[in-house]
Formats: C-alpha cells, sequence, structure tokens
C-alpha cells in the first residue's frame, strides 16, 4: 500500500502523495486563467453613455428598426429618411449631447440600417449606439 513502509509496527505514514492536490491546483489555475481572459476582453465595442450629474438629463433618441413595418422614433412612427432627418435636427437643436440608440432586428438588411445612421448624421447626431430588439418568445420558448 502507498504510504506505508513493511518494516514499520506503528502504522505511521512515512511518505505522502501529492499527485492528486497537484492536479487539483493545476486544474483550477487553469479555469482561473480561462475565466479571466474572458471577462477582460470585451465581447462587442460599444458606445456607451457617460455618467452626468444630477443636474443634467441626458437626451436620447430612441430609433426602432424592425424587420417588418415602418422605423419608430421615441415610439412614433416615421414617413421616411427626411422625417427622420428631421426629427433628429429638431432634437439636436434642443440638446446638442443628443445620442441615438438604434434598436435594429437581426433581420433587417445592412443597407437599411446604415440608411438609418446616415439620415441621423445628417440631422446632426453623431454619437450613434446600438442595441437589439428581444425576439419574441416562440411554441417551444414559452414558459409552461
Amino acid at each position: 500500500m502507498a504510504g506505508h513502509s513493511s518494516s514499520d509496527q506503528n502504522g505511521l505514514i512515512v511518505g505522502i502523495n501529492v499527485t492528486p492536490m497537484v492536479d487539483v491546483v493545476l486544474v483550477l489555475l487553469i479555469i482561473f486563467i480561462v475565466t479571466a481572459k474572458i471577462i477582460v476582453t470585451p465581447a462587442v465595442e460599444m458606445d456607451l453613455p457617460e455618467a452626468s450629474t444630477a443636474g443634467e438629463v441626458q437626451v436620447v433618441l430612441s430609433v426602432i428598426v424592425p424587420e417588418r413595418g415602418a422605423t419608430l422614433v421615441d415610439g412614433e412612427p416615421i414617413a421616411g429618411e427626411d422625417e427622420l432627418v428631421a426629427r433628429a435636427t429638431a432634437v439636436r437643436a434642443r440638446s446638442p449631447q443628443v445620442r441615438a440608440v438604434i434598436h435594429a432586428d437581426g433581420e433587417v438588411p445592412h443597407r437599411r440600417v446604415i440608411a438609418t445612421i446616415d439620415a441621423l448624421q445628417r440631422g446632426g447626431v453623431y454619437r450613434v449606439a446600438f442595441a437589439t430588439l428581444s425576439p419574441a418568445p416562440g411554441p417551444q420558448e414559452a414558459a409552461p
């Protein structure tokens, strides 16, 4: 038996097998290295809003681009890009530090999102962040 001497009458352990302990420590070290790399590396570069003082209110222009239907600006449908430019210009006139957040559905063509960004820039809104619409729960995703 490991750790016992055949000539030892008292049953004292002469040696300790440290191999299992080293294995566990190495596995923990690998787990920490992998998780630290994931935590430190950002997944997507985003334009996050800066902290504001209590007296300031930051204006955010919400632009929703669904897969089907009209584009919504602050919850109201717009007729086209010209109206988006007019809305962006009006909001920019009231608040020069306005930000736009584009909520684009995953199935929206890239061309439509770029056209939305161009319309915002023509209206003077250059600070744009992106978000996504949450998918509607399907029959298999619905809670029982």
